[in-house]
């Protein structure tokens, strides 16, 4: 029930203090637990692709029953992130953020004991449910919690945690799995998963969504903790004077999940697809340890980039920048030939790939809607972006079969193209601007 208690005067002044709040404890504790909750969620990609081919090596499963295994968690990840968006803006923050990976924990810890394929892809499924809620989750939080001033560089720093899930699993894999077995890697994603649950228990309510229901008084008591070093002064905010703006809806979804596909299609595509393609092209370079290294290190470097640069730059000219930069790098990416090539425009591809991760999926997404339906509209973009990709495999097989391999790189420069049209001509800019 909304608190009559306080005017709406009071309840601006309250989102005003939030807006403008320096950070504090409280504020880098909502940070790390977000941030770690991240990296399970990048790890959980990598996991499961070192799971499936271990799976399909030791006849454990079939080639067709490993694609059915990676499916199962795509499709479980569009319905956990469809689910979060609606629990998260009806029922709270709060509640989504902890009961969903209460879910992921349980069954994976539960996958480790399947005694049979079927049961593992079912239990994978489920488990994908509770994940798929983490990235929006995550960024949605961090996004709510941080001063309009900040609140490009935290999220951005998000990704950048988020982003070292990746080598961190390949390594821990590649010591666990030849020497344990694959369960193994579930019994330690799950462990990791219900600790970091348990370190969630007394994780505070978006006071930002509580103003929105009207609970002030409940905002409030969170407000004072996230005050206690105090306000940025006028002239330490770039734009103090900016408007309250407000986006409809329909406006934000639609360049959301232009933006947010468009990201992750061209990511999962280049870094999934690109090097095979090559290899059938008789470039031998896949299996080189140094090109996987090269690639990972443009990863993190790409998600700092764009974390340095988005508060600078603003959103949209960021953003523009790096699909513009996809398009040209990925159609290079088609014509190159020589190792040094390959790996110089791979790894600067897959700088603008992560810069994109930081400034879209991260920042600008979240900042596309207001308080009262961002979860909801965060979860449709992430949702169908998940969906698509767990349509991409068959989709790139036509291609190749069919068509000509040389698609596959103008599919990517195409999409971005697009997204980059969309977000420059219809995109607000959100940058340090306060959303209703």
């Amino acid at each position: 029930m909304a608190d009559n208690t306080y005017s709406s005067n009071q309840a601006y002044s309250l989102e005003n203090q939030l807006n403008e709040a320096r950070e504090t404890p409280l504020f880098y504790k909502v940070f790390a637990l977000a941030g770690a909750g991240m990296i399970l969620d990048a790890a959980d990609v990598y996991m499961a692709g070192a799971i499936n081919s271990t799976l399909i090596q030791t006849k454990f499963a079939s080639i067709s029953q490993g694609s059915y295994f990676l499916s199962s968690g795509f499709l479980g990840l569009f319905i956990g992130s469809l689910l979060a968006g609606y629990i998260g803006d009806f029922f709270g923050r709060k509640l989504s953020y902890h009961f969903n990976l209460l879910l992921f924990g349980v069954f994976t810890l539960l996958s480790a004991f399947a005694p049979s394929m079927t049961l593992l892809i079912g239990l994978r499924f489920i488990a994908a449910i509770g994940l798929g809620a983490e990235i929006v989750t995550g960024y949605a939080v961090v996004n709510e919690f941080a001063p309009i001033k900040r609140r490009g560089h935290w999220s951005g720093m998000t990704a950048i945690v988020a982003n070292t899930g990746a080598p961190i699993t390949l390594l821990i894999a590649s010591f666990m799995i030849p020497r344990f077995g694959w369960r193994s890697m579930f019994l330690t994603m799950g462990t990791l998963a219900l600790v970091l649950w348990l370190a969630r228990r007394h994780f505070p309510e978006s006071p930002r969504w509580l103003l929105a229901k009207g609970r002030t008084e409940e905002a409030n008591v969170i407000i004072k903790k996230l005050t206690v070093r105090g306000l940025y002064e006028k002239d330490e905010m770039t734009h103090p004077d900016e408007p309250v703006i407000h986006i409809p809806f329909a406006k934000g979804l639609f360049i959301a999940i232009i933006a947010v596909s468009a990201t992750l299609l061209c990511q999962y595509t280049f870094t999934s697809w690109v090097p095979t393609l090559l290899l059938k092209q008789g470039i031998n370079i896949v299996d080189s340890i140094g090109f996987s290294a090269i690639m990972m290190i443009g990863a993190p470097i790409g998600a700092a980039i764009g974390a340095l640069l988005v508060d600078k730059t603003g959103r949209k000219k960021l953003i523009v920048t790096a699909f513009i930069a996809t398009a040209i790098l990925g159609i290079a990416y088609a014509y190159e030939r020589s190792t040094a090539g390959i790996l110089i425009n791979g790894f600067l591809l897959t700088i603008t790939l992560y810069i994109l991760v930081a400034s879209v999926v991260s920042i600008y997404t979240n900042e596309l809607f207001e308080t009262a339906h961002r979860f909801r509209g965060a979860g449709i973009a992430n949702g169908i972006s998940k969906l698509l990709n767990g349509l991409m495999p068959i989709f790139v097989a036509f291609m190749i079969t069919q068509v000509a391999t040389s698609f596959i790189y103008y599919m990517i420069a195409a999409m971005a193209i697009i997204a980059a049209i969309i977000v420059g001509l219809f995109g607000p800019e959100t940058d340090q601007k306060a959303i209703k």
